[in-house]
């Protein structure tokens, strides 16, 4: 299934399902809810999944895994990270940093070799499946308030125990590729400084709100060594659809000004052309050639059909051509055929 344009692996399909919702990450989903969702994502063709033990705690793996062990594991490419062990405990930390969960766990960061080997072990076991294709180092950021030292400490913990663990497990055939799944540039243009990654998890860097830094220095850099990655939040976090929410923030809470100008006037050219700024989003953030994949978080039937019917539709290159025009997106950033 792997492509072959570079010695990097590439997830072979465009567009996948998130799971960050199943973590109970902004509200209360049911298993029932969940199972339903992922049938949808199914039926419609959906077969890359990407999760994490940090979606609540464990709860995102558990029910993801509910659906996809009784699956064909050649059918679908599964992406998880590393990071984060989690330990049983009666008197767990789980809601301090998800309210909504119900998870027994305790989190512990631990970006070494020996806690990579056992993040995936772990990953592995509340799955239900026997491999992952995709490992993600999760969150070593400076936008990530809950790392125990500063993240370059913990950046260079990795860089002697996570990244060449990880190059190990692929060159053992264990997976397929690794890279960083991060919510800020600077740990990924270090990362291709020191290690052979493959591919990375470009979270809430690249949308029609803000993309001007990837386009200028994270993707020149990724393709001089052919990274490339696989795009999330493009709504980021649903707010280019309405949310209150930008990107992870509490609903209403330090939302830039200008962005909200800018969804303003991003809605006005999308109304004067009859497109759903919804798909725009999410074909526009899908289209720079080093975007391997997309990833978007669903957590009802209704959300994950919208996504995939967003995906082909039909947006008039006009709609683009105003919105450079008028300076909403940058002269040069890839617009959909």
């Amino acid at each position: 299934m792997q492509t072959t344009d570079s010695k990097h692996y590439k997830p072979p399909m465009k567009f996948g399902l998130g799971g960050v919702p199943f973590g109970n990450e902004f509200s209360v989903l049911t298993d029932r809810n969940v199972i339903d969702t992922l049938e949808a994502a199914w039926t419609a063709g959906v077969r890359y999944f990407d999760t994490s033990p940090w979606y609540g705690l464990g709860l995102a793996e558990r029910r993801l895994g509910s659906f996809l062990h009784t699956r064909n594991r050649s059918d679908y490419i599964l992406s998880s990270k590393v990071g984060k062990l989690l330990k049983a405990s009666r008197q767990n930390n789980a809601k301090e940093y998800f309210p909504f969960t119900l998870s027994p766990n305790d989190v512990t960061f631990d970006y070494t070799a020996a806690g990579v080997r056992r993040s995936v072990e772990d990953s592995l076991q509340r799955l239900g499946v026997d491999a992952l294709d995709i490992v993600f180092v999760h969150d070593l950021s400076p936008d990530n308030p809950y790392l125990p030292t500063a993240w370059e400490e913990q950046f260079d913990i990795a860089c002697n125990g996570a990244f060449p663990e990880l190059t190990r497990m692929r060159e053992e055939g264990l997976i397929k590729g690794w890279g960083l799944g991060v919510n800020t540039p600077e740990p990924i243009l270090k990362l291709l400084d020191v290690a052979d990654a493959d591919i990375c998890l470009l979270a809430s860097q690249y949308s029609l709100i803000d993309h001007k830094n990837a386009l200028d220095q994270v993707f020149p850099a990724a393709r001089a060594k052919g990274v490339s990655f696989v795009i999330g939040s493009a709504l980021n976090a649903g707010f280019i659809s309405g949310s209150a929410r930008y990107n992870y923030g509490k609903e209403n809470y330090k939302i830039p000004p200008a962005f909200i100008e800018k969804r303003e006037k991003l809605r006005e050219v999308a109304a004067k052309y009859g497109v759903d700024l919804r798909s725009a989003a999410l074909q526009f953030s899908a289209a720079p050639d080093v975007a391997s994949a997309l990833i978007v978080g669903a957590s009802s039937e209704q959300q994950v059909l919208a996504d995939c019917c967003s995906m082909q539709t039909r947006i008039v290159a006009e709609f683009w051509a105003e919105l450079k025009e008028r300076k909403l997106i940058e002269r040069n950033a890839a617009v959909p055929a």
